[in-house]
């Protein structure tokens, strides 16, 4: 398996190119397609690829989480993405792909492991409304690829999301809005999970927002409010005070994102806060690489109001 992983180190590179690599993976015959489907994760949350290690079993799991395994002395959860979308054919999974999300280590059971494929993230579309109701909005973005296979790109947090029910309310306890200034903030992620915790955030800050649900529509969104700002003489600046991005998005990545913020004059003064499940140093530094001003890990949310009010204090003054 290290094999597939020896362009990791490489992947640093990509940052502000628009790209990524993914790593292919397929589930198995899909019962209701009668193919077996291309899936892919980016190869920036793998930790490792490995044959499945014994499995400790609990009771009172969801269905589709198998158990635990541990991993140099760690315990690690493992989903099995077979029985989670429904793609199981009786058959066993032979492959976990350890991942990294958040700080967070876990195991994800699939079939067999295909390659690593490096893309433009402009090739990576958001997918038809049939696709995203037949797999339960669990496809984030789709590309096709040169031998005419769809590769569906699965949102993650969605999974960690519905495979670790927890009340999350009392995250947003002892959030106190935001009383000096009307502010307003942009932001846009893919992830319906992510959206939603950012809203509850911003609603309990008492704070205004626009959002988008990938780069490319947040680019356009701006764009357009920078045109009205211009056309009633304001600055940007009063319209929206901050910005804040996901990195992983299909279209236009928060790298290429940031990039256009931070070189176009009508943007002066509005700075751009990364929000990702990529949590490691390093891709903190890619973010600083291409000039956000700020990385907060997600569902963080009291680190996410704390970070937001210090910038938008700063920027007041």
């Amino acid at each position: 398996m290290s094999d597939l992983l020896k362009k990791i180190d490489a992947r640093t590179k990509l940052a502000g190119t628009n790209k990524l690599e993914i790593l292919l993976f397929s589930l198995g015959v899909n019962p209701m397609t009668n193919r077996n489907e291309t899936f892919g994760i980016n190869v920036f949350k793998v930790r490792e690829v490995m044959r499945v290690p014994e499995i400790t079993h609990a009771p009172d799991m969801p269905p589709s989480v198998e158990g635990m395994v541990s991993l140099r002395g760690v315990l690690v959860p493992v989903v099995d993405l077979k029985k989670y979308s429904g793609i199981n054919d009786g058959k066993p999974a032979q492959i976990m792909i350890v991942t990294e999300y958040n700080n967070h280590t876990q195991g994800f059971l699939v079939e067999s492991v295909d390659t690593i494929l490096r893309i433009d993230w402009s090739q990576m579309r958001v997918p038809p409304e049939m696709l995203t109701a037949q797999m339960g909005g669990l496809v984030v973005a789709v590309t096709e690829l040169a031998d005419n296979r769809l590769v569906m790109m699965l949102d993650v947090e969605k999974i960690l999301a519905e495979t670790n029910p927890i009340d999350d309310s009392h995250l947003y306890m002892g959030l106190e809005p935001f009383q000096d200034q009307d502010h307003a903030i942009f932001f846009c992620d893919d992830s319906s999970v992510a959206r939603k915790q950012i809203e509850n955030t911003l609603n309990a800050l008492n704070v205004r927002y626009y959002s988008a649900n990938n780069g490319a529509q947040a680019w356009e969104e701006l764009q357009r409010l920078a045109k009205q700002a211009e056309a009633s003489k304001r600055p940007m600046s009063e319209v929206v005070q901050m910005v804040l991005t996901d990195v992983e998005m299909p279209e236009m990545d928060g790298y290429v994102l940031t990039k256009k913020i931070k070189t176009d004059p009508r943007f002066k003064g509005i700075p751009v806060i990364m929000h990702s499940s990529l949590s490691s140093s390093a891709n903190a530094q890619l973010g600083f690489n291409v000039g956000v001003d700020e990385y907060v890990p997600k569902f963080e949310p009291q680190r996410l109001a704390e970070v937001l009010g210090r910038m938008l204090h700063r920027e007041a003054q």
